[in-house]
């Protein structure tokens, strides 16, 4: 195997019987990335990390590591170790016996075996915990003797299965910390599975967000959060409003769209949409103003339906012009200046600059 070298599908697509679980997917990751797939349950990002890693089969396409297609190897040849939702720690065993498992199925010397996974244990800081047994541990504990016995056989790629799902909240920022420390420090690639928006954001040099089975999109978390390639992203990211509607104006340099319930909003700059057909707009939360607008297509007036306060911002809902649920972030300051409550009469606005045209993934 190449050290450092790049993962890629080419068209890679899994089937259960008549059901396909992920449609054919191309995706190129880097060396020495730290990427999340990202998604709801059922996206298909789990069986894709397990196509990788060759715990399922490939329906059709190639996996390739570098220059080697590893499509057809078995886990054990492909230069790939996976740490598994559950960790699977050998419950009658100590540490350090857990840790070198692999290299005693390898047949490396009980005394090189045990002093490499001291070396592992060391890494991870758990080395005064060495005769202990999995059940003496905690969570987070368990979790750095699952990824020490995954590291142990020195793979160009560790693929993590929610790691962080089992612990709770403030030892998953924690880990979050280590995971990417590690990372860095390895300087091996990274492929970790998660539903958590937040996870991704913070972790990942490369978020690919999934669903039904399908790329929606890949790039940086920046790119993911500032321009959302469609409707599903804008919405599971959770920092865009969308306004999804059909064309009733489409002219050289504007686009004019219709929601069911009437409303009308302005896409500047155009697009190549013609009239009639479907299109989404997004608009960051944070970017609405509670302000009446200059050009009535770049905004609404509404009715304030829901107030959360959380801390240095807060959160407003407003339904009307046919949209049933639009949000704003505003800051603590800016909202107890001008307060507002469920049932006010509201209009917001927002600039030409902060609409973005979503693209829609091909069927």
């Amino acid at each position: 195997m190449n050290k450092n070298a790049d993962i890629e599908l080419a068209a890679v697509s899994k089937a259960y019987g008549s059901t396909l679980a992920v449609h054919p997917i191309s995706l190129k990751i880097p060396a020495t990335t730290y990427c999340c797939l990202l998604g709801p349950s059922g996206c298909g990002k789990t069986s894709t990390l397990r196509m990788i890693a060759g715990h399922e089969a490939a329906t059709s396409g190639d996996i390739l590591l570098g220059d080697a297609n590893v499509t057809d190897l078995p886990p054990a040849r492909r230069g790939t170790a996976m740490m598994f939702q559950s960790y699977a720690l050998f419950p009658h065993l100590d540490l350090v016996d857990n840790v070198a498992f692999s290299l005693k199925m390898k047949g490396v010397e009980k005394a090189a075996r045990r002093h490499e996974a001291m070396e592992m244990l060391r890494l991870m800081q758990l080395e005064p915990y060495a005769d202990r047994r999995p059940a003496q541990l905690s969570g987070g504990q368990q979790q750095r003797v699952a990824l020490a016995r995954a590291l142990i056989t020195k793979p160009e790629a560790l693929l993590l299965d929610e790691p962080l799902s089992a612990l709770d909240p403030f030892l998953k920022i924690r880990m979050r910390a280590e995971l990417k420390k590690l990372q860095a420090s390895l300087g091996i690639t990274f492929i970790h599975v998660t539903h958590s928006q937040e996870e991704a954001m913070a972790l990942a040099d490369l978020i690919v967000v999934m669903n039904n089975g399908r790329i929606e999109q890949a790039a940086s978390p920046r790119v993911v959060f500032e321009r959302p390639a469609t409707a599903f992203v804008a919405r599971f990211m959770g920092d865009h409003n969308v306004i999804s509607g059909k064309v009733v104006e489409a002219s050289g340099d504007t686009t004019v769209i219709e929601v069911a319930g009437g409303g009308r909003f302005k896409a500047p700059g155009g697009t190549k949409s013609a009239r009639g057909e479907p299109l989404d707009l997004a608009v960051r939360t944070d970017r609405v103003r509670i302000a009446g607008a200059e050009d009535d297509l770049l905004g609404f007036n509404g009715i304030v339906s829901n107030v959360e306060y959380l801390g240095s911002t807060v959160n407003l809902s407003v339904t009307g012009a046919g949209i049933d649920d639009f949000t704003i972030v505003v800051s603590d300051d800016a909202y107890f200046a001008q307060p507002v409550k469920i049932g006010d009469a509201v209009s917001l606005s927002w600039a030409a600059t902060d609409v973005i045209v979503l693209g829609r993934v091909a069927g």
